[in-house]
C-alpha cells in the first residue's frame, strides 16, 4: 500500500472516530430569547442592588451565564472572568454598596444581531424627591447556546 492511500484511510478514520468539532460556532439563538436574556439580566440585576438583597439573588443573576463568561469594561477594571465578577457582586453586597439607590434600568432601545444584541439604557435613581434619570449608557451582550457569554460595556 502506497503511502497516498495510508494518508487517506488514516485521515478517514480520524474524521470517522474523532468528536464532532468541525464548527466552533454555536447555532443561532432566536432573537426574542435573546431580548428576555437581556430583559431578565437587568430585572435580576435591579433585584440585586437593593437593600434587602440576598447571595441567592446574585447567584440567579449568575445563572444566565455560560461557565466561560467574560465582563469587559475598559473604563472601569478592564476584563473579569465569572469568578472575579461574582466576587464584585458579593463584595459589593458585603460592604452596602447595594443600597436601593438604583430603582430601575430603562431600556431605550436594542439592536438584535445573531448571537448578540446591543443595548442602550439607563439607570433610574432614586433621589430625595423621587427618581432621576441616569445617563445613556451602551452595553453588548454575547451569548452562546442559550445563556449569555460576555458582556462588553461602553460607558
Amino acid at each position: 500500500m502506497n503511502n497516498t492511500v495510508k494518508i487517506v484511510i488514516v485521515l478517514a478514520l480520524y474524521l470517522i472516530f474523532s468528536p464532532q468539532t468541525y464548527s466552533q460556532e454555536s447555532k443561532p439563538i432566536p432573537k426574542d430569547s435573546l431580548v428576555h436574556m437581556v430583559e431578565d439580566y437587568y430585572t435580576l440585576n435591579v433585584k440585586a442592588f437593593q437593600a434587602n438583597s440576598t447571595k441567592k439573588d446574585i447567584d440567579t443573576i449568575f445563572d444566565l451565564f455560560t461557565n466561560d463568561f467574560t465582563y469587559i469594561h475598559p473604563k472601569h477594571g478592564g476584563t473579569y472572568s465569572r469568578q472575579k465578577l461574582y466576587e464584585g457582586y458579593i463584595r459589593n453586597q458585603e460592604k452596602g454598596s447595594y443600597d436601593g439607590s438604583v430603582v430601575d434600568i430603562k431600556v431605550v432601545n436594542m439592536i438584535k444581531g445573531l448571537n448578540a444584541v446591543v443595548v442602550e439604557r439607563k439607570y433610574i435613581n432614586k433621589i430625595e424627591n423621587g427618581t432621576q434619570d441616569g445617563e445613556y449608557q451602551m452595553t453588548l451582550f454575547e451569548f452562546d447556546n442559550g445563556k449569555i457569554s460576555k458582556i462588553i460595556e461602553y460607558w
